[in-house]
């Protein structure tokens, strides 16, 4: 079970929420990509946390004027899971090729890249992405352009990431080989990710 603390008390009420938005929006997409990494050419995983998600849950109630109870314990069962435990990573995985035709192509040449992810943590086993456990996003012709990935740490893992290990996040897929080191500052704020 998540121990986010994420709960609708604490979460702003829709006036208090539209106050803020604009002026704390600089300060929510500097943090976003802080936690983004560039993977190759055509790949982004932002990694979230609970900042990331609060906001996400926030601006999915404003846009959608949810003031419900039903509705906004809704937002939070739907986006809550994303906030990593303390024993993992977790991220949104964006495929993104501008042009529709490259775009429909390379879907279709990327199936099953999802789970071909991996973080590798200096000294250790590469860790593979578990992908899409909401739902099933890939079908027989392609695969899906958004994946939700959680990297599952092993405590001596976790300890070296803590300690400062360097640590690569890469893509072992055929039509998609790349990895890259995961910045110093990003990997800073990934490491309070784990306990």
């Amino acid at each position: 079970m998540s121990t986010t603390t994420i709960t609708r008390d604490s979460l702003l009420t829709l006036e208090a929420y539209a106050k803020i938005r604009k002026s704390s929006k600089p300060e929510a997409i500097a943090h976003r990509r802080l936690r983004s990494v560039r993977l190759g050419e055509h790949m982004t995983l932002q990694f979230e946390d609970e900042r990331t998600i609060r906001r996400q849950i926030q601006e999915m109630l404003h846009i959608e004027k949810i003031f419900e109870e039903e509705g906004i314990q809704g937002e939070i069962e739907a986006y809550a899971p994303l906030v990593p435990d303390g024993s993992n990573w977790k991220a949104t995985m964006l495929i993104e090729y501008p042009d529709p035709h490259e775009r429909k192509r390379e879907l279709a040449r990327l199936i099953g890249v999802e789970d071909r992810l991996f973080v590798e943590v200096e000294g250790h086993a590469r860790i593979y992405a578990i992908a899409d456990e909401d739902l099933d996003r890939e079908n027989d012709e392609k695969t899906s352009s958004v994946h939700f990935v959680r990297f599952e740490f092993p405590p001596a893992a976790r300890e070296a990431v803590r300690a400062g290990a360097a640590v690569k996040l890469g893509c072992d897929h055929t039509h998609y080989p790349a990895h890259v080191q995961i910045a110093p500052e990003t990997l800073a704020s990934l490491a309070g990710d784990l306990r």
